[in-house]
């Protein structure tokens, strides 16, 4: 595994002190050994934890991977157990479990502790030895503070504060270097040198491995390799195309940053080279497997809170800026991202624990502060108008037992004919801009009832509100979208069953007045304090209220009957439902940092001037107000959906949608699928 650890080279040769550190470490182990008290069998708990893993990492070498599939799977397996099915409940990782141990108040802060310990398995495979060095110095220096009957709630969040903002330089470099840099290609060599056949190469990422990956690996090793050199050719063009279509030039940048899923490394594998034949290098900067415990996730949010303070900020942002500066070189080269999501896992409704960290109203102010220093520094290195993104989703084997059916549809979905849907759509888009309102009603129990006030169109003949969306940016294929004007923008929001970034949502409302949203539910939990402080946190976070970014129609009914055919809806991603009926997307518009570049329709070659809303206007008095750094797409599925009609100035109706269906004409063909 030595060939891993050259971007960390310069970093590992500063290490001073690591055997002294782990023989300290081992002492704190023989101290605490027989103690009954809780602090003590934490420390005995942890250290042991910490010198499994050095023990482990010593073992890491290419022949390591010689072994047996099932005796590689069982010690991967073995990283994880503590956070997998009932072991979790007895894991200091736990808040409600650490709390019971430690008592409230230490128990919190213990639990985001522990979690950084839990990080080793990330560090051994990727040989940051300087990582664990520093915090094996942290858990060191936080003992000594124990043992010196010094150490309380207060005290511990003074040496968290300490460490954390000692390490701010080396974390944000590392964030520009493994997040933007080509020279990051620690998951690159594993996609491009590996035997594919011998599936050992699974265990190299170091992340968790469940049935999911060998599975998919199986299955894609026997794909035909025509259909995945189609596959990836239609991802690749995808993500030139949005160069194409937002009007940027694509010559500019060269370096695209890859997400990936484990399992997938032959499609991952000719995108990248694809690329290459298109004057672009791709490099894998990250890549996702089976999570293997959602729950620990969320408890997780918020261990910030921890030492988030006025101070943490400022050093935070001067930090940013100089590590920005440092990395420059490299920013000025990245062109986008494409991201290669994953489908299949069953819907997440978390538990919502008394014991978890929480931020205060004043730390969401600073954290809300940090994030938009983050996309300014971005902004400012690595400029909207310059980079672009394509993202794509593949199922994976916990779909269920038609996986391999269900992965074919996928692809036949992704595939579709461009030219055909954007004629259709054009229909709608003509009609659409005809109108000064649209109203959207649900039906059979949905209460949706809003009306979208859309831009004025000054000059038809050259002006649009829409955008015709094919297979450009997002695939599949399928909609239209604008950005609509805030003021006069009512009504509410309702989807029965809704999954956003990783979390259900049963019966989400949301009530909309001039274009922002005033009041929100949902029926997750018993209590209404709970279902509103869930919609708060995962939803809105970290705003007190966010404006209605998108509107738009999705037109992919062929993607929705599949969908309802194998009765996988809950467990499809936004960017395939969002295609399937009316979505509203709360945030920022789909031009954010960037509306002041022309952008045109390919077929009709008109411009769409709906690029701004009031929220984004700020930009040119306060940019801080102008952004909120996020973009959540919310679909109103076709069952749901009793009418979409347009509304002219002069109250002239025309309906692009009734009862579900599309009654526009020029539409008739997207009603096909449900006729089959």
């Amino acid at each position: 595994m030595e060939g891993n650890m050259h971007m960390y080279k310069v970093y590992n040769e500063s290490i001073t002190g690591y055997e002294e550190k782990l023989e300290g470490i081992k002492k704190i182990v023989e101290k605490t050994g027989d103690s009954k008290d809780p602090v003590d069998e934490f420390f005995h708990h942890t250290a042991k934890l910490i010198l499994e893993l050095v023990d482990f990492h010593k073992e890491l070498n290419e022949e390591y991977f010689k072994g047996s599939i099932e005796n590689l799977r069982e010690e991967n397996n073995s990283l994880y157990k503590e956070l997998i099915g009932e072991n979790y409940n007895k894991s200091y990782s736990n808040p409600t479990y650490a709390v019971n141990r430690l008592g409230d108040g230490l128990g919190q802060v213990f639990c985001g502790f522990y979690d950084k310990y839990l990080n080793y398995v990330d560090y051994i495979f990727k040989g940051k030895l300087f990582k664990i060095n520093e915090l094996n110095e942290f858990f060191m220096k936080v003992y000594t503070s124990h043992e010196n009957k010094e150490l309380n709630y207060e005290k511990f969040k003074s040496l968290m504060g300490e460490h954390v903002t000692s390490t701010l330089d080396l974390n944000n470099n590392l964030f520009f270097k493994e997040t933007y840099d080509l020279d990051f290609d620690f998951y690159t060599n594993i996609v491009m040198k590996s035997d594919l056949n011998d599936l050992s190469y699974l265990f190299k990422y170091g992340k968790y491995i469940s049935d999911n990956e060998i599975n998919t690996a199986k299955f894609l090793n026997g794909y035909e390799q025509d259909k995945i050199d189609t596959v990836s050719d239609s991802i690749v063009k995808a993500y030139i195309n949005g160069f194409i279509r937002d009007n940027k030039d694509i010559t500019k940048r060269h370096n695209v940053r890859i997400v990936a899923n484990v399992g997938q490394e032959r499609i991952t594998r000719e995108i990248i080279k694809k690329l290459k034949d298109n004057n672009l290098n791709g490099f894998v900067a990250e890549v996702q497997s089976t999570e293997y415990n959602k729950q620990f996730d969320y408890d997780h949010k918020f261990d910030n809170s921890i030492y988030l303070n006025k101070e943490y900020e400022k050093l935070y942002m001067e930090s940013l800026k100089n590590q920005a500066k440092e990395n420059e070189e490299k920013l000025r080269d990245y062109s986008g991202i494409l991201f290669i999501e994953r489908f299949g896992e069953e819907p997440f409704s978390p538990s919502s624990k008394k014991e978890r960290l929480k931020l205060s109203e004043n730390q969401l102010g600073l954290y809300q502060n940090m994030r938009n220093e983050l996309r300014k520094t971005i902004e400012e290195y690595i400029p909207e108008k310059e980079r672009s993104f394509c993202i794509v989703a593949f199922p994976t084997p916990d779909i269920g037992h038609n996986f391999e059916e269900i992965f074919e549809e996928t692809v036949k979905i992704n595939m579709l004919d461009s030219n055909k849907y954007e004629r259709i759509q054009q229909h709608i888009i003509d009609a659409l801009d005809k109108g000064e309102f649209v109203h959207v009603k649900g039906k059979d129990g949905n209460d949706t009832d809003i009306y979208v006030k859309m831009h004025e169109i000054k000059d038809p003949e050259k002006e649009t509100n829409f955008v015709n969306c094919v297979a450009d940016v997002n695939i599949p294929l399928g909609e239209v979208f604008t950005s609509p004007i805030l003021k006069d923008t009512n009504g509410v929001l309702h989807v029965e069953d809704i999954y956003l970034d990783g979390f259900r949502y049963y019966n989400l409302k949301l009530k909309f007045e001039d274009g922002y949203i005033t009041e929100y539910s949902c029926t997750n939990f018993e209590k209404e304090e709970e279902n509103k402080e869930y919609i708060k946190e995962n939803l809105i976070f970290p705003h007190n209220t966010l404006p209605l970014g998108e509107f738009a129609i999705g037109t992919n009914t062929l993607a929705y009957v599949i969908a309802k055919k194998y009765d996988i809806m809950d467990k499809l991603p936004i960017l395939i439902i969002e295609k399937m009926g009316p979505h509203f997307a709360v945030g920022d518009t789909c031009f954010s940092w960037a509306e002041d570049i022309p952008v045109y329709n390919f077929l009709d070659k008109k411009e769409i001037i709906a690029r701004d809303n009031e929220k984004s206007l700020l930009r040119k008095t306060n940019i801080n107000e102008a952004y909120t750094n996020c973009h959540t797409d919310i679909t109103l599925p076709y069952e749901s959906l009793d009418t979409i009609v347009v509304i002219s100035k002069e109250k002239e109706e025309v309906e692009i949608i009734r009862d579900g269906r599309f009654v526009l004409e020029g539409t008739e063909e997207l009603n096909e699928p449900f006729e089959v």
